[in-house]
């Protein structure tokens, strides 16, 4: 039934249609249907009862957003550091989020009420491109493109170390840390750790320090920061899988930069990519690096 009703209402995504199986709101043949698994039959009728979108207990803010693309279907923010993508505890206003109810029409009520329109998320201190949606068609086709791994999110990021080979794929399950709850770390599988992976590449040593390129293969929770951590490489800056090594520099939180965005438009079909400028303090580390590596004259 969900996978049916998904075909005939493609504005609607099918976990948005499966809750609202879940909540009553199907009937078939005059009768509530509260399970997703049942079977359509011919001569079916079938009535859906959408509700009103719950409204957002968000403010809009008049926050700049560094817009890279823009459409009626998506929009791709240049996210800055210290910008929370969306409200949590702590963080009840001046996110993403309220930004962009802001900037857009009718965002409210795209995948889920504290995150509308979010298809993936940055941390707080990452930079760089992060895509949202303008309309459940889009942000469906989008979660479904990072489900099925075609679409592409590119990184670059300075690392404690000079690593020993010049790639690598790191294929370690992530799941939440069994002491301390706020992190995340790598977990077997049979203990709640999920798929993670991430490729690697050197884009340049830097003497004691490395500037890589990684490329999402999964997207969990601090995945980069932990992998990179798990190889005794963590990200330069980073306030809690490196915390008290310094490098000299005020950064205002980790050395790792979404540098490239590619997907495929949810309309058109057509592909996109977008580049994230480097943001200045990158470079700003990156030239003090480079200058430390130079010998003296």
């Amino acid at each position: 039934m969900d996978r049916y009703l998904s075909q005939e209402l493609p504005d609607l995504s099918r976990s948005r249609i499966q809750q609202l199986i879940e909540e009553g709101s199907l009937q078939i043949n005059g009768k509530a249907c509260t399970s997703k698994k049942t079977m359509v039959q011919l001569g079916d009728r079938i009535s859906l009862t959408i509700p009103e979108a719950i409204p957002l207990d968000l403010q809009p803010e008049a926050i700049p957003l560094d817009i890279l693309y823009e459409d009626d279907s998506l929009i791709i923010v240049n996210k800055p550091a210290g910008l929370v993508v969306h409200p949590a505890a702590g963080h009840e206003s001046g996110t993403l989020v309220n930004a962009l109810l802001a900037h857009c029409q009718n965002l409210a009520g795209i995948g889920g009420v504290q995150r509308p329109g979010i298809v993936h998320r940055l941390d707080k201190d990452t930079t760089g491109a992060i895509a949202i949606a303008k309309t459940d068609q889009a942000h469906q086709h989008l979660q479904a493109q990072l489900k099925a791994k075609t679409a592409r999110r590119e990184y670059l990021g300075v690392v404690y170390g000079a690593t020993s080979s010049d790639n690598g794929t790191i294929d370690q399950p992530i799941g939440r840390h069994p002491v301390d709850r706020k992190k995340m770390a790598v977990v077997p599988v049979e203990k709640g750790g999920r798929l993670a992976v991430t490729h690697w590449q050197v884009q340049e040593r830097l003497g004691n320090y490395t500037l890589m390129y990684f490329q999402l293969e999964t997207g969990r929770t601090h995945q980069i920061r932990v992998h990179s951590a798990y190889i005794g490489h963590p990200i330069v800056g980073d306030p809690v899988y490196s915390a008290g090594r310094s490098v000299g520099v005020n950064l205002p939180g980790q050395a790792l930069h979404a540098w490239r965005l590619t997907l495929q438009h949810p309309v058109s079909e057509e592909r996109i990519s977008v580049t994230a400028p480097i943001p200045k303090t990158f470079n700003t580390l990156l030239d003090v690096l480079r200058k430390r590596g130079v010998p003296p004259n």
